[in-house]
């Protein structure tokens, strides 16, 4: 997967891991980008370690599946590092 795929894949998978998470995450659509981004390696990183399946084709399933449930750990993490709690009322 090319430079920009590896991009357009970080800044889905960031978008989709915030509407899963509950509450209000900080950020804008840079710190998703920055945060899908990361989330993307690491979940490759992950499936690549444990699943044997790195990130390697844009289009199939696996690929999107790691790097969604990637961007969801950053997220969590990132959300604990600032203190993010959720939606306050």
């Amino acid at each position: 997967m090319g430079f920009f795929g590896f991009l357009i894949l970080g800044l889905a998978a960031g978008a989709i891991a915030k509407f899963i998470l509950p509450g209000k995450q900080g950020g804008g659509w840079i710190a998703t980008l920055i945060l899908g981004v990361i989330g993307a390696f690491l979940g490759g990183w992950l499936g690549g370690l444990i699943f044997n399946q790195p990130l390697t084709d844009f289009w199939s399933l696996p690929t999107w599946i790691l790097a969604i449930v990637g961007s969801i750990i950053v997220l969590l993490v990132y959300g604990m590092i600032t203190g993010r709690k959720g939606a306050k009322s």
